[in-house]
């Protein structure tokens, strides 16, 4: 690697990305999603919203607590609520302080709701499939990786790396 900035790439498609590739296949798989919800009649119902549409099944919950389910920040899971909302998914109304708002499931979003159960499975299932005919697990190359990371944590090897940089 070099810093020379004559031979410095000019795109981020030019740039090395280790990450590339898996983003790329996880964007073809979201596609492949988008494309069955169409086929199943799941209209404008993106696969970001899936667990969070699946979670509220079980009732109103704060932003805060649908948040914690789905394992992400207030702030995302604020900004997909008002999207939600837009799409007529879900509706809100105040908690009882009034910096909280309760979500629910709109008539919409009651009856996507169990179809996005079916889908969190069947998309597992074909995962594991296409990974089967591939010939190895994703289970097993997460394992492995962390396996690595264990023997000399990312922190570490990054800096390693850094050191043996040319500027």
């Amino acid at each position: 690697m070099t810093s020379d900035e004559s031979v410095r790439p000019r795109t981020i498609a030019e740039l090395p990305s280790a990450w590339r590739p898996f983003r790329a296949l996880q964007q073809r798989m979201d596609d492949g999603i988008a494309d069955a919800y169409t086929a199943l009649g799941i209209e404008g119902v993106p696969t970001r919203f899936s667990a969070a549409l699946m979670f509220l099944e079980d009732g109103a919950m704060s932003i805060r607590d649908l948040a914690e389910r789905c394992g992400v920040t207030h702030s995302a899971m604020s900004q997909s609520v008002a999207a939600m909302r837009k799409k007529g998914l879900v509706e809100s109304e105040p908690g009882e302080d009034a910096r909280s708002r309760i979500i629910s499931l709109t008539a919409r979003g009651r009856e996507v709701a169990p179809q996005l159960w079916k889908e969190w499975y069947a998309t597992e299932d074909a995962v594991h499939e296409a990974a089967s005919e591939a010939g190895f697990s994703l289970d097993e190359l997460v394992a492995a990786m962390n396996a690595a990371l264990d023997r000399e944590p990312f922190r570490d090897r990054f800096l390693r790396r850094m050191g043996e940089q040319r500027l």
